[in-house]
């Protein structure tokens, strides 16, 4: 019996100090992926994701998860410093450098914390990758190709951890959509050629640009339709089924990547006590609304797919609090961790959801930031505008910097593909003040300038801002006060 019971203890006591051990945490990103492209939420007739359905039958999947901004460089950023874009000041996919001290990365802390940490893939931060002071990842690999990188992960798991360690897999596809629609060669392997009409996905219900939408996004798309880069202006709906054919190969293909990753977890023993956290930096249209790529507000842009596995976690669940990836995993990965979450990160930890435990207070909106600068005119001009995002459980509110008619307002409700703008319906006058008020209280504690500058005017007429090409080199007027006025804040 002492024996028996001298057992029982020991066996506990390995259990709680495994408990009490800081966990691993395995970061994996994709690239250009919409939430709800995964077999375990669409079904698997068009698309098959076995090994993310596998994470998310472990773990919680997040269903109303927004990026911080739907491109790449300002999502990223905002992902691996906790902070929004307009507070980092990365906005498009222009090269510039942060200041390490004052934007602190994820490598950096968790090596301060003594974590071993690894990073593979794709890179779009703005931190010079042989600097490892300014980043924190001992080990940095960017430039591989997709399988590439799951073997570099996967050798790392596999090796010799004396103390926990932080490892980031950056996939980049389904991104590979891009170079689809413009006929190239896809970096990442060949996906063969899209079967009969009647074996394609339908073309998405939303194919049709919204009603009354905000001549912001009309301008946009004209220009992005006349980049010649682009052509998807002259797509017909069966163009945009074999193109949705193909972007579900993609995410096939990474998916078979991300299955090798969490396999070499599971060979190596470290499954049980490992956070893994799966994310994608933004969303693709796959033809919504006449578009492909991404930096709009549609829902296929802006809203992502999204997992947290806790440590030894076998039951799934499926959370629809609003999460903000941009800020909600840095403090999610603290607290996890155990680690004191910096002061200047306003995001929330996700913990309590993730082990669905009772959260007394949540917000009931998030927040999407935007800039719209990478497109085209036919006279040699590129529109470009700012604008945000504020979404509740009904609602989706979005204003812009340029524009006669700035706002858009759709009831998600009864219009889930946001086929019509109801900013200027009278009878929706209340709700589109109410959701005014809601976007200006989050910009005034978040301290965000340009809120306050779309709202100050109650939204009226302003002329469309346009960059003259060649090379882009004067930006518009609009956007160049508001960069001359953060310089002097």
């Amino acid at each position: 019996m002492k024996l028996f019971l001298t057992a029982c203890f020991a066996l506990l006591w390995s259990f709680s100090a495994a408990f009490a051990a800081q966990p691993n945490i395995v970061f994996i990103m994709t690239d250009q992926h919409s939430a709800d492209a995964l077999s375990c939420r669409m079904g698997d007739r068009y698309l098959k994701t076995p090994a993310l359905d596998r994470l998310a039958a472990r773990g919680t999947f997040f269903s109303r998860a927004y990026t911080p901004n739907p491109l790449c460089m300002p999502a990223r950023n905002s992902i691996f410093t906790g902070r929004y874009p307009h507070e980092t000041g990365v906005t498009d996919n222009t090269k510039t450098t942060l200041d390490a001290a004052e934007f602190v990365t994820m490598g950096t802390h968790f090596r301060q914390a003594g974590y071993q940490t690894a990073y593979f893939g794709k890179w779009h931060l703005a931190y010079n990758e042989a600097a490892t002071k300014t980043h924190g990842f001992e080990t940095l690999e960017t430039g591989h190709i997709d399988a590439e990188n799951a073997a570099l992960a996967t050798k790392f798991l596999s090796g010799k951890h004396d103390k926990p360690f932080l490892l980031v897999v950056s996939f980049l596809n389904p991104h590979n959509v891009c170079e689809l629609a413009r006929g190239q060669e896809l970096n990442n392997g060949p996906i063969g050629q899209p079967p009969a009409v009647d074996q394609l996905p339908p073309a998405p219900a939303n194919l049709a640009a919204p009603r009354n939408e905000p001549d912001t996004m009309t301008q946009i798309r004209a220009g992005y339709h006349a980049n010649p880069a682009f052509p998807v202006g002259n797509f017909n709906p069966q163009m945009w089924q074999a193109l949705r054919w193909g972007y579900y190969r993609l995410i096939e293909k990474v998916d078979a990547e991300i299955g090798k990753v969490l396999d070499g977890l599971k060979a190596a023993g470290l499954e049980d006590n490992t956070l893994i956290v799966f994310t994608a930096d933004h969303g693709e249209c796959a033809g919504a609304h006449g578009f492909n790529q991404k930096t709009v507000f549609y829902e296929e842009s802006a809203r992502v797919p999204f997992i947290v596995s806790a440590p030894g976690q076998r039951v799934g669940r499926v959370s629809e609090k609003f999460t903000n990836t941009g800020t909600d995993i840095l403090p999610t990965m603290f607290d996890f961790a155990g680690l004191a979450r910096p002061a200047k990160l306003s995001g929330a930890s996700l913990r309590p959801l993730t082990l669905g435990e009772p959260v007394a207070v949540w917000r009931d909106d998030v927040v999407v930031q935007n800039n719209m600068s990478q497109t085209f005119a036919v006279d040699g001009n590129v529109p470009t505008t700012e604008g945000r995002m504020i979404r509740t459980a009904r609602y989706k509110y979005c204003v812009y910097v340029h524009g006669q008619n700035r706002e858009s307002l759709v009831d998600l409700e009864k219009d889930p593909g946001e086929m019509t703008n109801l900013a200027r319906e009278p009878a929706q006058r209340e709700t589109l003040l109410a959701m005014r008020e809601r976007l200006r209280k989050w910009g005034e504690a978040n301290h965000d300038p340009l809120v306050a500058e779309m709202l100050a005017d109650d939204v009226k007429p302003r002329d469309f801002a346009v960059v003259k090409t060649p090379k882009n080199a004067a930006r518009s007027e609009g956007l160049a006060k508001q960069k001359k006025a953060k310089a002097h804040e």
